[in-house]
């Protein structure tokens, strides 16, 4: 599980152009954001999404309780979380939902979080691109993760690495 941001400031990726010539990509950037909670299970490539306008204590305890109801989470089946150490991730303050067990990572080791992989696939709905307003940014990223959702061999082939359990 982790958090993107995603916003109104372009995300440039390279392209083509004819040889000699330099592309142009014409950018206004502003800084409002929309920031999207993934789960994401490698060994299937199931993954799920939340988009929310903030990332804190009490909208990652929403998000986790919404994830715990939707994987029938509770007394009789845990669901192991693996996750960063943010700040809200380990604030005094988190409520974790019962059946929902958080598992943290070392400190500075993006390398061993799957999720992070998925990152270029959600980005991919607006790089080199104009998204005009937030409600257009809300959309395309929206459909983007429900397209996600769906394609779990394209999740899985990003998300499984030989190590992980279960990986090839």
């Amino acid at each position: 599980m982790d958090e993107h941001r995603l916003g109104l400031k372009p995300i440039r990726r390279r392209v083509w152009a004819l040889r000699g010539k330099t592309p142009l990509v014409w950018e206004r950037p502003r800084y409002r954001w929309l920031y999207v909670y993934t789960f994401v299970r490698p060994s299937t490539g199931e993954n799920e999404h939340w988009l929310l306008p903030s990332v804190d204590t009490e909208s990652f305890a929403a998000v986790l309780e919404a994830f715990a109801r939707v994987r029938r989470a509770g007394r009789e089946r845990w669901v192991l979380v693996v996750l960063d150490r943010a700040g809200w991730h380990t604030s005094p303050r988190l409520r974790v939902p019962e059946g929902i067990g958080l598992v943290f990572l070392p400190p500075y080791s993006p390398e061993l979080q799957p999720v992070e992989r998925v990152w270029s696939l959600v980005d991919a709905v607006v790089a080199n691109g104009q998204v005009e307003t937030e409600e257009e940014l809300w959309e395309r990223v929206e459909a983007r993760c429900a397209y996600l959702q769906t394609q779990h061999a394209l999740v899985r082939s990003y998300t499984l690495f030989h190590w992980w359990p279960g990986g090839c």
